[in-house]
Parts: C-alpha cells; sequence; structure tokens
C-alpha cells in the first residue's frame, strides 16, 4: 500500500500510474469510495449521476467488487454498478487545466463531476480522460465524482479474455472484471499542453523519431518544443523546434550510440533505456514539462529469422495470464508486479506472453527496466458480428496507441485461437477480419511483427505459431525435425493455415506447450498432463522444453503457464507466487543444461 499525495491516507496501487508520460502535478484518487449495485437499473432515472445520493457500500479502487481486495468480494452477476467519491483540487494546480484519467473500467463507463458529465467510453482495458476544468466547482467546498459502470456479463460479443460468462469460474475461465480495475488519477496541464508523444528508435539510422500530440492546438500560436536525451545519467543532445501543427515529426540523432557497443542497446540481457524530456514553450515561457524514457530496440524478421537487434533471437517466453489471488486482474500492488517480471527473468525465460489481458502499464514499466520481451495479446470476445467487430477494432486501436513506445513490447496479438472468429478456417468474412487486424495493427505500428491468429488458422501472419500440448519427448522431437510435420500437425482438430493460405517460410514458434499440473498448494485444479513430485515435475519439463530448445526448426516458444490460477493448477509457481521447485533448476532446463 502507499498513500495518497499530500496526505497521510493509506490507499494501493499509489505509484504513478502511467511511467512513461510524468507531469509533476498530479494526484492519485485510488481508495474508498462509496458504491452501489444497481440491478434494478434505477439509478439514472432516480438522479443518482447528480452526485447528491450517498451509497451504502465502500469499495476499495482500483480493485473490482468480485476480488477480495476491493472490501466486497461477491462473484455474483451485478452488470449495473456506480461509484461516488468527493476531492479537492490541489492549490498547485491553480490557473492550469484539470485532465481526470481512468486507467481502465470495464466495459462501459459513464463519468459526471458535480452533476455535469464530463466523458463517455467503452472498452474494458484500455484508458480514457476528460478534461473537467469546467465542471470544477470555484467556491473551495469539494467536488462530487460519479462514475457509472455497465458490464453485460453474458454479452460474448464484448472483449472480455478470460472472464467467464457462467457465475463460477471453470475451465480455463477466470472471475470477471466489472467496473474500475486500474488506477483513477488527475493532473493538471497548461491549456495547450502535450497529450502525447510518439516515440520511434531507429537502430540503423542511429536516432529516434518523435511524434509529439499537441492537445488543444490552435493555428498561430508560437510554440516550440524542446526535447532533452541523456544516458546513463549524462546528457546525450538537446533540441528545440516549432511548433506549427498539431503534429510534426522530427528526427533526433543519438551521437553516443554506436551499434557495436551493445552497452547502448536494450535487450533482455542489457535492457538499457535513454531518459527523454520534452518541454512545451509558448511566448518563450515554458507551459508543460513531460518526462519519458526510451530504449534503442529492433525487432524485424530477416531471410526467416526472427531477429532481435539485427541478430537471429531465440524467444524463450512464458504464458502469463496476470490474474492474483486477491486482486483478481488488477496487481496488489507495484511490489507484487516487479516480483512477477523477476520470478520470470529468475526462471531463464527472457519474454513474456500476456495472455488475453492488455497489462497495467507498470508491468510493462518494469519489463523495460529490468529487460524482459513481452508479447501483447487483446482480450478477445467469443462471438463474432458486426457490433463486435467495431468494438474490438476500437479498442486494439487504443490498445497500440496506450503501449507503442515500451521498448519490451516485440510481437502484436489481437486474436487467439479463433476466439471471435469461430469459423476462421473456411468463413472468407472471419479470414478477412484476421487479415484487416494484421493491417490495421501494421498501420499503426510497422516497427513489429504482428500474429493473424495466435495457435493455429492462420492467415497473412508474420509468425506462424503453434500450440502443442504433447508431453511426450519423442514425440516433439519427430514433429519438430522438419517444417512439413510441424505444419500438418492439426491442434485441437484445427489447421495451422486457414484453409486458402499457405506457409511462405514465416518463423515457426511453439507458443503454447507443456501445462503440466503439479499440486503444491491448497488450491485444487487441472492441467493438461500431472507429475507426482518434484523429480517427475523437473523430468516433465525436460521433455516438453527439450526438444523445442535444441530445435533448429523452432525459433522460440512460450511455456503454459507462469502461475496457478484459480482452479488451473499448471504453473511453474503457485497462485501465491512460491516456486513449485528452484527456480534455479527450471532456467537449467531453458539454458539446455
Amino acid at each position: 500500500m502507499g498513500t495518497i499525495q499530500g496526505t497521510e491516507k493509506a490507499i494501493y496501487r499509489a505509484e504513478h500510474p502511467r511511467p512513461q508520460f510524468v507531469r509533476e502535478a498530479w494526484v492519485n484518487l485510488n481508495g474508498e469510495w462509496e458504491f452501489a449495485f444497481d440491478d434494478d437499473n434505477a439509478g439514472a432515472g432516480q438522479g443518482w449521476a447528480q452526485g447528491d445520493k450517498a451509497f451504502e457500500q465502500k469499495i476499495q479502487v482500483p480493485f473490482a467488487f468480485q476480488s477480495k481486495l476491493s472490501g466486497i468480494g461477491d462473484p455474483d452477476f451485478h452488470d449495473n454498478v456506480w461509484y461516488r467519491r468527493e476531492f479537492e483540487v490541489p492549490e498547485n494546480f491553480a490557473g492550469k487545466n484539470v485532465l481526470l484519467h481512468f486507467g481502465a473500467v470495464d466495459y462501459e463507463a459513464k463519468v459526471w463531476v458535480n452533476g455535469v458529465f464530463v466523458v463517455r467510453h467503452e472498452g474494458g482495458h484500455t484508458p480514457f480522460k476528460a478534461d473537467v476544468t469546467h465542471a470544477l466547482k470555484s467556491d473551495g467546498t469539494p467536488n462530487t465524482l460519479v462514475v457509472q459502470a455497465l458490464d453485460e456479463s453474458l454479452n460474448l460479443e464484448l472483449p472480455r479474455g478470460k472472464q467467464f460468462w457462467k457465475k463460477d469460474s471453470a475451465s480455463i475461465f477466470y472471475t470477471r472484471t466489472t467496473g474500475i480495475w486500474q488506477t483513477v488519477w488527475m493532473e493538471a496541464v497548461a491549456p495547450i499542453y502535450l497529450e502525447k508523444v510518439k516515440i520511434t528508435p531507429d537502430m540503423d539510422k542511429r536516432c529516434v523519431e518523435i511524434v509529439p500530440y499537441i492537445g488543444n492546438f490552435a493555428p498561430g500560436k508560437n510554440l516550440r518544443l524542446r526535447v532533452s536525451v541523456s544516458f546513463d545519467g549524462q546528457p546525450v543532445t538537446e533540441q528545440t523546434y516549432t511548433i506549427s501543427s498539431r503534429t510534426v515529426r522530427h528526427a533526433i540523432g543519438l551521437p553516443n550510440f554506436n551499434f557495436h557497443e551493445r552497452e547502448t542497446w536494450w535487450s533482455p540481457e542489457n535492457p538499457s533505456l535513454y531518459d527523454i524530456s520534452f518541454t512545451l514553450i509558448e511566448n518563450d515561457a515554458e507551459t508543460d514539462q513531460v518526462n519519458s524514457y526510451f530504449g534503442m530496440r529492433k525487432i524485424s524478421i530477416d531471410g526467416g529469422k526472427l531477429c532481435l537487434n539485427n541478430g537471429p533471437y531465440k524467444m524463450k517466453l512464458v504464458l502469463d495470464q496476470g490474474y492474483f489471488p486477491d486482486g483478481n486482474l488488477t496487481p496488489p500492488s507495484d511490489e507484487d508486479i516487479r516480483r512477477d517480471v523477476e520470478l520470470t527473468k529468475e526462471m531463464g525465460f527472457n519474454g513474456a506472453r500476456k495472455h488475453q489481458k492488455l497489462e497495467d502499464p507498470r508491468y510493462l514499466y518494469w519489463c523495460d527496466v529490468l529487460g524482459l520481451l513481452v508479447w501483447s495479446e487483446a482480450a478477445n470476445a467469443y462471438t463474432y458480428s458486426d457490433e463486435y467487430v467495431e468494438r474490438f477494432n476500437r479498442e486494439w486501436i487504443e490498445s497500440i496507441d496506450r503501449d507503442y513506445n515500451h521498448p519490451s513490447i516485440v510481437v502484436w496479438v489481437p486474436l487467439n485461437e479463433s476466439w471471435g472468429v469461430p469459423d476462421l478456417a473456411r468463413d472468407r468474412v472471419q479470414q478477412h477480419h484476421s487479415e484487416s487486424l494484421v493491417y490495421l495493427s501494421k498501420s499503426l505500428d510497422p516497427t513489429r511483427p504482428v500474429i493473424s491468429n495466435d495457435g493455429w488458422e492462420h492467415t497473412t501472419s508474420d509468425l506462424v505459431t503453434i500450440h502443442d500440448y504433447e508431453w511426450q519427448r519423442e514425440v516433439l522431437e519427430q514433429r519438430y525435425d522438419d517444417a512439413e510435420k510441424a505444419l500438418g500437425l492439426m491442434p485441437g482438430g484445427h489447421p495451422i493455415m486457414a484453409y486458402g493460405y499457405a506457409y511462405r517460410g514465416e518463423p515457426i514458434l511453439v507458443t503454447e506447450f507443456g501445462g503440466i499440473a503439479y499440486k503444491k498448494s491448497d488450491w485444487e485444479g487441472w492441467g493438461y498432463s500431472g507429475a507426482s513430485s518434484d523429480d517427475d515435475f523437473e523430468q516433465r519439463l525436460r521433455d516438453v522444453i527439450d526438444p523445442l530448445l535444441k530445435s533448429e526448426l523452432v525459433q522460440g516458444y512460450c511455456y503454459t503457464q507462469l502461475t496457478d490460477v484459480e482452479q488451473e493448477i499448471n504453473g511453474l509457481l503457485t497462485y501465491d507466487r512460491v516456486p513449485k521447485i528452484p527456480l534455479e533448476t527450471v532456467r537449467k532446463i531453458n539454458e539446455g543444461r
């Protein structure tokens, strides 16, 4: 737990929620809020949005009411919920515009400040904000913030990831999340301010391209942007240039970057980061400043090889669901987030595939700082329709926009195992949707590979990925000694390539395998195969990892999975993050020792 800035009141998740875009003037609004279920949908008609009604229940934001840490812990269906709290605007916000931010609210959110409607947002995993300056009180009395969250538990067209549409979790599906589940906060900005900055490193050209987006830009303003870059505490370069439109591309050379000096690269083995600050200047006055960072890192495919920083690189990933026993989708603390990254690395993995969840930005921050590759995967729906396409595309665009600058992210995964596109193997409409997501992703970010559908039924794809829970060493060795055998597999009855699409030499990776169940806690559950002792578990790990590690065909793998989750006991760690066998043992297996 931490404290609200400027007070001594303890709250969960008090750290800055967006470490890649930090201003000094900000306030965390997590903590105790008033809360109400609205199962009869009466709140709107009774004027709850005006903020005059006090709600009887209390909830700890940012935890969903289904979680223990929320203080409620109710797993039942409540699709319409309300939040209320009072807040004061700090004195150092005076003369500034006030932006109200929400990290994520599942699924639809409506927000009022002092009875004034300020924003509506759809999408349960992406952030949104509102300029609430016009709605704030000027008489010094507390302001009232009201949030309504709507989440259709039974609607399979909603992007929902692993959240189950039945009351109790079962099989591969887990407890639902409704309402606020990431940090709520506010910050002060100038009337014209930096809305975001897109940062693109270019190792080959020894430069970094920046594209600032100016909030409330208006022609005729005398605006300049000063960009300062440092590395390891030492200044690298500082440049100032004129802002003549809302977005202006600018390439900044890095005189100290030498492609042959690995200490200036970003990689899991050496996660070097550059610090960068942006100062907006209007009529010679500094009006806005934001601090950020970037890594000089390149992910590419060259001659059929998946490369990191222009060299072939075998990816050793672990599947990470991102669930916690008491917080569900919300990590209890920043220390818990960091520890998950550390545990992953200590077991010899160089990356994680975040499964069916757009992860907390603090997780990506620690991956950037500590050095862990991330495959960023969308939370999928389960039923295809025009409405699903509209919802999913909008949220996927927002996901790429939020996380574009993180050097740790190396692959985009919009679809997994044909979820939301159940007829992908043969249906041309759903195939077009899969292809469109690849091209949409690449139009927003041409620097990273995109997978059309992880696991099977690939359409146009930069990588071909296979899900294979075979547990016998000899079978795996034979399957992955040449491409024809691997591509002829039918995992779960699904072809590797969707009908009408052919393999064209893309890198092949096995991105789900293992899933060995081993009970080492009070949790009961299942896995894809079972171990009876520590020695048996270790041998089974060797039997599934060794063939993929030694295969010249397979360019990477993703072991299922990091931790036990609810009724699944196929983790390398228990749900409480206790290693089932020594971390060093798993590391040796990943290193082929």
